[in-house]
C-alpha cells in the first residue's frame, strides 16, 4: 500500500486540512492537525505550514514538437502567426524524433516543475514525415510516470491547401493521436475553413475522438468558423468532447453577433481555451492604434456558462520565444491584458486553471476530496492571490500519491547599512 500525507495545508477557501492519499487516491480529508503523522514514513509526508494547497494543473494547450526552437533557423522579428509559420515550415524539415523528444521531455519537465501532470499537445501533421507525430507517441508512453499526454493532430497549414494534407490527418489518427484538430481560418478560402471543419468533425466521429481546433485566431471579424464548429457539435450531439481554442476574432466581432455566439457556444457545450501568452504577442500586429488586446469575450463566455480554459501555447518557440512552462504566468498575463485585476477574478482564474482545464481535458476524479485523484500541488504561498501574484514556487508537486518534484521556497538576502536581511515573497 503506497501511502502520503500532505499537512497542514490550506484549501483556496482559507480552510486548514491535512490531506491523505492512499494507492494514488486521496482517502481522507481532514482539519489541520487531526491526521496522524507518525503512521507515515518521513520521505512519505510534508508538513505544507500554512501553504496553498490544490489539484494538480492541467495545460490544456501546448506544442511540444516545436518548443525550444525559437531562434532556430530565424526569430519572428514581426511576432505574427504568418511569420511563425513560415520559420516552423523551414524547421520541421529538420525534425528527427530525437530531436523532437529531447525538447518535449525537457518542456515537460519544466511543466512537472509548476504542478502540472497532465498535457494536451499539437502536433502538426502537415508535416509529411510526421516524425513529430512518432516522437510525440513514442513519448506519451515514456513520461507517463510523469504526465498523462494527450496529442492532437494538428493540420498546422490547413487541411486543403494540399491535396495530401487530410491524407496524413486521417493517419495521424489512425496512429494513434488522441484528438482531432483543424486551423480553418489558415484555409484558403472560407469555403475551405467549413470543409475543413466538417471533416475534423467527421475524423473525430470515425475514430471515436475528442476535437480541439485552433480557430478564429485571427483580428479578422470575418473569420466566422467557430459558428460552424459549435453548430456541427450542436446537431451531433458532441459538445461536451469539443473545444475551440484561441477564437481571439471575437474580440473585433460586431457585439450583437458576439453575443449570438456566445449563446450558440453555451447551447452546444463547447469549450474554449485561451492562450494569453502568444495571443498578447500575436494579435493586434496588424493594428497602427489602437492596438486590439488579442483574447476572446473570457467574461461573456463565463457569464453565459461556457468552461473556458487557460493555455501556455508556446514555450520558446517561433511564435512565443519566452516562457518556463508555468501556467501560473499564463494566467498572470490574462490578469493584465484580459481585464482581470479585480480581487473577484482572483476566483475566476483559479477556476480556469483548475476545474476548467481539468474539464477540457476530460479528467473525471479531479477535486481536492475523498476520493478524487491524489495529484495535488503544494505553492509557496498562503492564499490563491499571492500565489498568482508571486507566481510561487511549487515546494511539492505529487502524481497520483508519488512526489515527482519539489522546489525550495523563494528568498533572497537584501543588503542594509546594518547588515543582511533575508526576505521572503510570502506575505
Amino acid at each position: 500500500m503506497s501511502r502520503y500525507l500532505i499537512a497542514d495545508a490550506v484549501r483556496a477557501d482559507g480552510t486548514a486540512i491535512d490531506v491523505e492519499i492512499e494507492d494514488g487516491t486521496i482517502n481522507a480529508v481532514r482539519p489541520a492537525g487531526e491526521a496522524d503523522g507518525d503512521a507515515y514514513d518521513k520521505d512519505r509526508r510534508y508538513d505544507a505550514a500554512g501553504r496553498l494547497v490544490t489539484p494538480s494543473l492541467t495545460e490544456p494547450h501546448i506544442h511540444l514538437d516545436a518548443t525550444l526552437t525559437a531562434g532556430d533557423p530565424a526569430w519572428n522579428e514581426s511576432g505574427t502567426l504568418a511569420e511563425g509559420i513560415s520559420i516552423w515550415a523551414d524547421r520541421k524539415e529538420s525534425l528527427t524524433v530525437e530531436d523532437v523528444k529531447s525538447r518535449a521531455e525537457r518542456t515537460i519537465e519544466w511543466l512537472v516543475s509548476h504542478g502540472v501532470t497532465r498535457v494536451r499537445t499539437h502536433v502538426d501533421t502537415t508535416e509529411e514525415s510526421l516524425t513529430g507525430l512518432e516522437a510525440l507517441l513514442e513519448l506519451r508512453e515514456e513520461v507517463a510516470d510523469l504526465v498523462d499526454l494527450q496529442v492532437v493532430a494538428f493540420p498546422q497549414d490547413g487541411l486543403y491547401t494540399r491535396e495530401h494534407h487530410e491524407d496524413l490527418l486521417r493517419e495521424a489518427v489512425e496512429s494513434g493521436a488522441d484528438v482531432v484538430g483543424a486551423i480553418p481560418h489558415n484555409e484558403y478560402t472560407r469555403e475551405d475553413g467549413v470543409k475543413s471543419v466538417r471533416t475534423a468533425v467527421e475524423i473525430a466521429e470515425r475514430y471515436d475522438r475528442p476535437l480541439d481546433l485552433h480557430i478564429d485566431e485571427t483580428d479578422d471579424p470575418g473569420s466566422r468558423f467557430t459558428e460552424v464548429l459549435a453548430s456541427e457539435a450542436l446537431k451531433r450531439e458532441i459538445g461536451s468532447r469539443v473545444t475551440a481554442s484561441h477564437a481571439t476574432a471575437m474580440h473585433s466581432y460586431p457585439d450583437a453577433y458576439a453575443a449570438k455566439l456566445v449563446s450558440l457556444l453555451a447551447e452546444s457545450g463547447v469549450s474554449v481555451i485561451t492562450n494569453p501568452p502568444d495571443n498578447a504577442v500575436l494579435q493586434g500586429r496588424y493594428d497602427s492604434y489602437p492596438r486590439r488586446r488579442g483574447h476572446t469575450r473570457i467574461d461573456e463566455l463565463t457569464a453565459a456558462g461556457v468552461t473556458v480554459g487557460i493555455g501556455h501555447d508556446s514555450v520558446v518557440d517561433p511564435w512565443y520565444h519566452y516562457g518556463v512552462g508555468d501556467p501560473l504566468d499564463a494566467a498572470f498575463v490574462l490578469v493584465h491584458y484580459g481585464h482581470m485585476s479585480g480581487r473577484a477574478d482572483v476566483e475566476s482564474l483559479w477556476t480556469m486553471l483548475t476545474d476548467a482545464n481539468a474539464s477540457i481535458f476530460g479528467v473525471e476524479d479531479y477535486g481536492l476530496e475523498p476520493g478524487c485523484e491524489g495529484s495535488l500541488v503544494v505553492y509557496d504561498a498562503p492564499t490563491p492571490f499571492d500565489a498568482l501574484r508571486t507566481r510561487a514556487p511549487r515546494t511539492r508537486v505529487l502524481n497520483r500519491g508519488r512526489e515527482i518534484a519539489r522546489a525550495p521556497p523563494r528568498t533572497a538576502t537584501v543588503r542594509r547599512t546594518d547588515g543582511r536581511r533575508e526576505i521572503a515573497y510570502r506575505r
